[in-house]
C-alpha cells in the first residue's frame, strides 16, 4: 500500500508538472512569459489598463498628444508626440520618452505615476488626466481620449461576400464563435481568393507584462500566403514587425494602434502576383491597407511569401485569421472581389 501510495504521489506531481507546462506553453513556453497576464474583459484589467491610453491637450508651443503604455507591476512608457496623436495630428518626428511607476506610498485615489525623462517630467492621474512640463519648462495639462475608427461598423456594399457577421461560422474552416458574436483566432475561409478588398474588425488582448511578439500577435493573411501583422504595437515606432506591417517586409507608414481592448479596423485592398502560361511570376502582389482610418501601406510591393506561410504560387487561396496563441477576435468581415 505504501508503494501504491508513492508511485500515486510521483504520478500526481507529474501530472501537475504537465498541466503546468502546458499552460505555460499556451502562452508562449515556461520562464519568459510564465508571469504573463492576460486580460480581455475591460473590467477585470485593473489600474494599469485604467491609466493606460491616449492623451491630448496643448502646451504653450501648440498641441501635444501622448501616449501611456503599460508595462506591468504598475510601471509605464509615457511618449509625447508633438502636434498631437498618430493620425491626428502628430508631426511625425517628435516623440520623447518617460517612464514611470504607480507610487504606492499613497494607497488612497487617486491613482497618481510620477513621471520622468529626457527632461521632461509630468504626473499621470487616475486614467483621466497628465499634466506636467516639457524640457524648456513650459507646462501642459493633457485629457485622456478614447478613440474609435471611422471604418468600425462599416455596411458590406450589396456585391460583397460577408464572412462573418457574428451570427454563424459558415465561411470559415475551424471558424468558432466565442463571446457571443466574435470569431475566434485560427480560423480560414472556406472560399480561396485572388484579388479581392476586405474588411474587418479586431480586438486585441491587455497583456502588459508581454513583450514584442508575444504581446497580442495574430495576423491577417492574405491568400494564406502574405500576412499583414496584427499586433499590440501601441505606443511603439512602428517597424517591420509591427502592426500594420507587410510582416517582415514593410513597415507602417505611420503606427495606428489604438491601446489594447480597443475595437480597430483594416480595409485592405489587395492585388494578388501575376503569372505568365509558364507558371513564372511576372509581378508582385501589392497591397494597401487603412487601419483605423489612416494608410498605412500604400501600394506596397509584397516581395514574396512573409514569415512560415505557404509558397507564392498563381492560384487563389483562402483568408487567414492567424493562430499565434493569442486571444485576438474578430467581428464584421466582408470581401469585395474585382468583377
Amino acid at each position: 500500500m505504501k508503494i501504491l501510495g508513492l508511485i500515486g504521489a510521483a504520478t500526481a506531481m507529474l501530472l501537475t508538472a504537465q498541466a503546468s507546462y502546458s499552460q505555460q506553453a499556451q502562452t508562449g513556453g515556461a520562464g519568459k512569459r510564465a508571469e504573463a497576464e492576460v486580460f480581455t474583459d475591460p473590467a477585470q484589467a485593473g489600474n494599469d489598463f485604467k491609466l493606460q491610453g491616449e492623451y491630448v491637450g496643448n502646451e504653450p508651443a501648440g498641441k501635444l498628444g501622448a501616449q501611456a503604455v503599460a508595462k506591468g507591476d504598475g510601471k509605464f512608457d509615457v511618449y509625447f508626440l508633438g502636434g498631437g496623436l498618430p493620425g491626428a495630428g502628430w508631426d511625425g518626428k517628435t516623440r520623447v520618452q518617460t517612464t514611470g511607476a504607480i507610487d504606492r506610498t499613497v494607497n488612497s485615489a487617486p491613482l497618481a505615476v510620477p513621471l520622468k525623462g529626457n527632461g521632461w517630467s509630468g504626473m499621470l492621474r487616475d486614467g483621466e488626466t497628465l499634466t506636467g512640463q516639457t524640457a524648456d519648462g513650459k507646462e501642459f495639462t493633457l485629457k485622456k481620449v478614447i478613440r474609435h475608427s471611422p471604418n468600425e461598423g462599416a455596411k458590406a456594399p450589396a456585391d460583397a461576400t460577408v464572412l462573418f457577421d457574428g451570427t454563424n461560422t459558415n465561411q470559415w474552416q475551424d471558424g468558432k464563435i466565442v463571446e457571443g458574436n466574435l470569431l475566434k483566432w485560427g480560423a480560414h475561409s472556406k472560399k480561396a481568393f485572388g484579388d479581392l478588398k476586405v474588411h474587418l474588425e479586431f480586438r486585441l488582448p491587455f497583456k502588459p507584462k508581454a513583450r514584442g511578439q508575444e504581446r497580442g500577435n495574430s495576423g491577417v493573411k492574405l491568400q494564406e500566403r502574405y500576412e499583414i501583422q496584427v499586433l499590440d504595437s501601441f505606443g511603439l515606432k512602428g517597424d517591420q514587425h509591427e502592426c500594420g506591417a507587410v510582416y517582415t517586409q514593410t513597415a507602417p507608414l505611420v503606427n495606428m494602434c489604438y491601446p489594447p481592448l480597443s475595437w480597430q479596423t483594416y480595409d485592405i485592398d489587395f492585388k494578388a502576383a501575376r503569372y505568365d502560361a509558364n507558371g513564372k511570376k511576372t509581378a508582385n502582389a501589392v497591397v494597401s491597407v487603412i487601419q483605423n482610418g489612416v494608410p498605412v501601406q500604400n501600394n506596397t510591393e509584397i516581395k514574396n511569401k512573409t514569415g512560415a506561410s505557404k509558397a507564392e504560387g498563381p492560384e487563389p487561396l483562402p483568408l487567414e485569421l492567424q493562430d499565434h496563441g493569442n486571444p485576438v477576435v474578430f467581428r464584421n468581415v466582408w470581401v469585395v472581389e474585382p468583377k
